[in-house]
């Protein structure tokens, strides 16, 4: 049976990331904050200048297009960091809902710069919860989700500003990392394949239940409190290799897959971590396997936060 490695060092995975794989979207306008809260899953009418966002944007049907980190560069200027290899399709799509909407939808990932801050390369003044946001020398840092009590913080800068100071991390240790926090944002293999609750998106701040209609909304809201909420997203580690998208079957019911891979990292120590969003039965016992039934063996880990109950 595979069995979790031990965690490096917390002074081994420290630094700052280069993020290659992250994109910007930009909606600029007097109502950049009400266009995008009327599309995507959590509530931008109130977002503050000292705050960011954890947000999807669905199909009518509830699916989930894209996730990103939304943040407020300035009053009528927002920024969504989302997987580069979705965002000209998520881009297209949010565009046609612009209408005569006060703003304008454009790709800025080639105006700015994006880095993952890792361990004491996080700043002491970033305030500690997650999705907590800091304006320091240009650039707006986001607090994200520890990975393994690991400080992480999202930093965003335009192209010309210097880069934040600290010894250079692999981009492959900020993947685990993200992995491992359990929020990881979602590419292009898993477009549609969820509603934001199979990823866990409500119990880490991704969902409000309390704000109005946004498209696959009637959807997600009946899921969460009609407690038809079958799958969730759990973290995994194997000896394969693992990419997003790979199906994972239970010894129960070889027949069928059992969930389905959310994102993958190889561990910095050995082996494989992933989220996989599955049939909660599926996470009470038994055998996890790898794209078969007789697949590679797969280890259920604990989940680092814990989940917002059926209400």
């Amino acid at each position: 049976m595979s069995q979790a490695p031990e965690s490096p060092p917390a002074n081994a995975l420290r630094g700052v990331a280069l993020l290659p794989r992250l994109g910007v979207i930009r909606a600029q306008g007097e109502e950049a904050a009400k266009f995008l809260h009327g599309q995507l899953t959590n509530d931008f009418s109130l977002l503050g200048l000292s705050e960011a966002r954890l947000a999807g944007f669905c199909t009518a049907k509830g699916r989930l297009l894209a996730s990103f980190i939304g943040f407020k560069r300035t009053h009528d200027e927002i920024l969504l960091v989302c997987h580069a290899d979705l965002l000209p399709a998520t881009l297209k799509r949010l565009s046609m809902f612009v209408l005569r909407a006060k703003v304008k939808l454009t790709d800025a990932s080639a105006e700015f710069q994006l880095r993952g801050l890792v361990g004491d390369a996080v700043p002491a003044a970033l305030p500690a919860a997650p999705w907590s946001k800091l304006d320091a020398d240009g650039a707006q840092l986001v607090r994200l989700y520890p990975a393994d009590s690991i400080a992480r913080a999202l930093w965003v800068a335009p192209a010309g500003v210097e880069p934040p100071a600290g010894p250079a991390l692999d981009g492959a240790a900020w993947d685990w990392l993200d992995v491992v926090a359990g929020v990881p944002l979602l590419s292009q293999p898993v477009v549609e394949a969820f509603v934001p609750q199979m990823v866990n998106m409500e119990s880490v701040g991704g969902v409000n239940f309390k704000k109005g209609c946004y498209p696959g909304q009637e959807v997600v809201a009946r899921s969460q409190f009609r407690g038809t909420l079958k799958r969730r997203a759990y973290p995994v580690f194997g000896d394969a290799p693992m990419a997003a998208g790979q199906e994972v079957f239970h010894d129960s019911d070889p027949s069928q897959p059992c969930g389905t891979v959310v994102a993958a990292a190889a561990s910095p120590a050995g082996g494989w971590s992933a989220m996989v969003s599955m049939q909660t039965s599926a996470a009470e016992g038994g055998a996890l396997h790898l794209g078969a039934a007789d697949g590679p063996l797969l280890t259920l880990q604990p989940l680092p936060y814990p989940l917002l109950a059926d209400v």
